[in-house]
C-alpha cells in the first residue's frame, strides 16, 4: 500500500496515512480517519475535565458533594457511595436503537438519562475529597491524576510522592516544591527534568546532584552554584542571600534561566527507545508521535499511555492495553476497545461506550454498566442477538458518517474551557463558539470578596492567621486561600508565599514543558536530522542522543 494524503475536514490541513497506518485500520476494521492527528486529539480532550471541581448535590442521597459536573449541567450525578450501591440499575435505562436517527444523537439522550459518577476514577483514597483521577492517596488536596501519594497539594500527574506541593509530572519524590518532570528527588525546589537530586534549588536536567543552586546539565555534583563549584560555607551563605528578598530571588532566577538556555538539550526526554518519535517516552519500540508514555510497542499518536501495544490515538492510560483506537481514559487491562471514554478494569470487545467498567465485554453504545456483556444502549441481548444488531448499527453509522469517529464535542458533558483541550488547543470564547463548542462562565470565582492584603515575601514573615484570609491572584484576580498544611510547608522551608491562584500556578508550570508537537531540525553538533519538540526558531542548543551523551557525561 502506498501512503495516502488526506485533508482534515476541520482544520483543512493535509496529513499522511502511511502504509503501516492503513494496515492498522484494516486490522481494526475501521475506516481511515477524516481528521488530522491534532484535531483527533482535541476531540478526545474535550472529554477530559481534569481539574475543574464544583459543589453540587448528589441526585440520589441529596448530600452536597464535589463533582467534575457543574450544578447547571443537565445530568443526573451520583456520589461514589450511591453510584456503586444497589439502589439503582443502569440496565433499567436500556432502550432500542432507532435506525431513523443518528447514533450520536441517541447516545447523548442515553447519557442524559443514566446517572453519572461525580468524579472520575477516585477510589481508595483517605481524606482526599478535592481530587479527581486519583487512586490510593492520603491526606492530599487539589491533586489530580495522582497515585499512592501523601500529604501533597496542588499537583497534577503525581505518583508515589510525599509532602510535595505545586508540582507537575513528579514521581517517587518527597518534600519537593515547584518541580516538573522530576524523579526520585528529595527536598528539591524550582527544578525541572531532574533525577535523584536532593537539597537543591533551581536545577535543570541534573542527575544525582546535592546542595546545588541554579545549575543545568550536571551529574554527580555537590556544592555548585550556577554550574561552578564552591565551598559549603559559601554555598549556604549565597543561597540564603538569594532567598532573602524578592529582588535577589528574581535575579537568581534570571541567572538560572541563562544557564539553562546555554546548556545542551537532548532532543527528547526519555530513555531506552527503539524506532520512536515524541517526547517524555521511555522503554518503547515502534512508537511514533507519542508523549508521556512508557513501555509501548507498535503505537502511534498516543499520550499518557503505558504498558500497551497496537494502539492508535489513545489518551490515558493503558496498564495494560492492546488493540485500542480512539479512546480516552481506558486502562487496567483492555483489549480491542475503540471509541470509548472512561472505561476501565478488564474491558474487552467494547465500542462507543462511556463509564463502563469492572469486567465488561461485548458492549456497544452503553454508559454506566458494570459486570455486563452483550448490551447495546444499556439493553441486554443474547449473544446471537448482540452480534446481529451490532453489525446492523455499524452499517447504519457508516451511512450517517459516524462509524470510525470518536464522540463529537456536542455529546461531551463538559464545556471547552473546562477541559484539557483548552490547555493544549487554546481558544477564545468567541473562537470556541465558532467551532460549535460550549463555553462555561464561572460566576462564583469571586463570590467571596475579602480585604485586599499585601503578602510578605517570605513565609517566615507571615502570621498563621493568613490561612483565614481571602487573597486575590495577582495574575487573573481570582480569589484563593492558603490551607494550613501548605502554609506550614512554606514556613518549614522558608519559601516565598505564592501570589497566584492554583490555576495560574498550574498554567505557568505547564508552559515550562515543551509542546506536544514535533519539528525537524538539525543536531547542533553533528547536523544529523532530529525530530524534536524544540521548534526550529528556539535558541536552545539541541543535540541528538549520541552528541548529548558525549557532551553531558
Amino acid at each position: 500500500m502506498a501512503p495516502i494524503t488526506k485533508t482534515c475536514r476541520i482544520s483543512g490541513k493535509n496529513f499522511i496515512i502511511t502504509d503501516e497506518d492503513q494496515a492498522f485500520y484494516v486490522k481494526m476494521g475501521v475506516p481511515m480517519p477524516t481528521l488530522c492527528p491534532e484535531e483527533r486529539t482535541r476531540r478526545k480532550l474535550i472529554w477530559r475535565n481534569e481539574r475543574k471541581l464544583y459543589h453540587r448535590k448528589c441526585d440520589l442521597c441529596q448530600k452536597t458533594i464535589i463533582s467534575i459536573y457543574s450544578p447547571d449541567k443537565p445530568y443526573k450525578v451520583y456520589c461514589p457511595s450511591c453510584y456503586h450501591s444497589d439502589k439503582w440499575d443502569a440496565l433499567k435505562y436500556g432502550r432500542d436503537f432507532d435506525f431513523n436517527r443518528p447514533f450520536f444523537e441517541q447516545f447523548n439522550e442515553l447519557m442524559l438519562a443514566v446517572p453519572a459518577l461525580s468524579l472520575n476514577l477516585q477510589k481508595e483514597n483517605q481524606n482526599c475529597d478535592y481530587t479527581n483521577l486519583t487512586t490510593q492517596n492520603k491526606d492530599s488536596y487539589l491533586i489530580f491524576a495522582a497515585l499512592k501519594s501523601e500529604d501533597s497539594y496542588y499537583c497534577t500527574y503525581l505518583h508515589r510522592c510525599k509532602n510535595t506541593v505545586d508540582s507537575f509530572f513528579v514521581f517517587d519524590c518527597e518534600l519537593c516544591y515547584e518541580c516538573i518532570d522530576c524523579y526520585n528527588c528529595y527536598q528539591l525546589f524550582y527544578s525541572q527534568n531532574c533525577q535523584n537530586c536532593n537539597s537543591s534549588y533551581f536545577l535543570n536536567d541534573c542527575k544525582s546532584c546535592e546542595q546545588c543552586f541554579g545549575c543545568s546539565g550536571l551529574v554527580n555534583k555537590k556544592y555548585h552554584i550556577f554550574n561552578k563549584p564552591c565551598v559549603p560555607e559559601e554555598y549556604k551563605k549565597r543561597v540564603a542571600e538569594y532567598m532573602s528578598s524578592k529582588e535577589a530571588f528574581l535575579e537568581a532566577q534570571k541567572g538560572f534561566n541563562s544557564i539553562k538556555l546555554a546548556s545542551p538539550h537532548k532532543y527528547y526526554a526519555g530513555l531506552q527507545n527503539e524506532n520512536f518519535s515524541g517526547d517524555h517516552v521511555s522503554f518503547s519500540k515502534n512508537a511514533e508521535f507519542c508523549f508521556d508514555c512508557t513501555n509501548l510497542e507498535d503505537c502511534k499518536y498516543c499520550t499518557w499511555l503505558h504498558d500497551s501495544r497496537d494502539c492508535y490515538d489513545c489518551y490515558a492510560w493503558g496498564q495494560k492495553g492492546e488493540m485500542g483506537y480512539e479512546n480516552h481514559l481506558c486502562g487496567n487491562n483492555f483489549y480491542n476497545v475503540m471509541f470509548c471514554d472512561a472505561c476501565w478494569n478488564e474491558v474487552s470487545e467494547t465500542y462507543y461506550c462511556h463509564s463502563c467498567f469492572n469486567n465488561v465485554k461485548n458492549l456497544f453504545g452503553c454508559t454506566g454498566l458494570e459486570h455486563k456483556e452483550f448490551c447495546i444502549f444499556n439493553k441486554q441481548y443474547s449473544r446471537e442477538e448482540y452480534f446481529l444488531l451490532k453489525e446492523k448499527i455499524i452499517e447504519h453509522m457508516k451511512k450517517t458518517g459516524e462509524w470510525g469517529e470518536f464522540f463529537p464535542a456536542n455529546v461531551s458533558p463538559f464545556c471547552y474551557n473546562e477541559t484539557v483541550a483548552e490547555e493544549y488547543f487554546p481558544l477564545t470564547e468567541g473562537s470556541a463558539r465558532e467551532y460549535g463548542f460550549r463555553w462555561f462562565t464561572d460566576n462564583s470565582a469571586n463570590l467571596y470578596q475579602g480585604q485586599k492584603i499585601t503578602l510578605p515575601w517570605s513565609s517566615k514573615d507571615a502570621s498563621p492567621e493568613i490561612v483565614s484570609q481571602i487573597l486575590s491572584c495577582e495574575t487573573c484576580g481570582k480569589n484563593y486561600k492558603f490551607i494550613k498544611q501548605e502554609f506550614d510547608f512554606y514556613k518549614r522551608f522558608d519559601l516565598p508565599l505564592p501570589c497566584q491562584c492554583f490555576d495560574c500556578r498550574y498554567q505557568k508550570r505547564r508552559l515550562l514543558r515543551n509542546p506536544r508537537a514535533l519539528w525537524n531540525r538539525a543536531c547542533a553538533e553533528c547536523s544529523k536530522n532530529i525530530l524534536t519538540s524544540y521548534s526550529p526558531d528556539r535558541t536552545e542548543k539541541v543535540l541528538c542522543e549520541e552528541c548529548y551523551l558525549k557532551t553531558v557525561y
